[in-house]
């Protein structure tokens, strides 16, 4: 039996939506912004020297040592098929990723540039609308609205294919 205390009843936002609520770091690719949620979020470094591992997909830049630790590094703006251009701006952003294994490996996003820090209500949170059965939108959590914008969230364990995570954790 559970303990946990019974949700505030809001019968304008889906129960789902609830679980969603908290902080997210908003980080812009070809200026749309997406959320990832704070707590996956281990740091944020300048752009460094990458090393290419070969056979990856290509929004799988190569790895990057951080303090003496290997870690795979995706260009996001690849992996959702924009243009990928470096910026002064352009960074990573270091995030502890969940395996099918349950096991978690720490990896490295390109981003163009880092927002903010927000922190949303249940209510601030929309559902992700439906784009038709030929667009899959399982990596995405919800849309957010923030100061009159729309901000997609992403369900980042689900962004990196977990085949392409497992391909990776075995080549480094």
């Amino acid at each position: 039996m559970s303990t946990a205390p019974a949700p505030a009843a809001n019968t304008a936002t889906p129960a789902g939506q609830s679980a969603l609520a908290g902080k997210y770091l908003t980080v812009v690719l070809e200026n749309e912004a997406y959320g990832i949620a704070v707590l996956k979020v281990r740091e944020i470094i300048r752009l460094q020297k990458i090393t290419p591992v070969p056979q990856m997909p290509a929004f799988v830049k190569g790895v990057i040592n951080l303090r003496g630790r290997v870690i795979p590094v995706v260009d996001m703006r690849v992996k959702f098929g924009l243009k990928a251009e470096f910026a002064e701006r352009t960074c990573i952003v270091v995030v502890q990723v969940r395996l099918l294994s349950e096991q978690t490996v720490q990896m490295g996003l390109i981003v163009d540039s880092v927002e903010e820090v927000v922190t949303l209500a249940a209510n601030e949170i929309e559902p992700t609308p439906e784009f038709g059965a030929r667009i899959n939108t399982e990596y995405l959590l919800g849309m957010a609205k923030v100061k009159g914008a729309v901000k997609t969230l992403l369900d980042i364990d689900r962004v990196v294919a977990p085949e392409t995570v497992q391909a990776i954790a075995q080549a480094v």
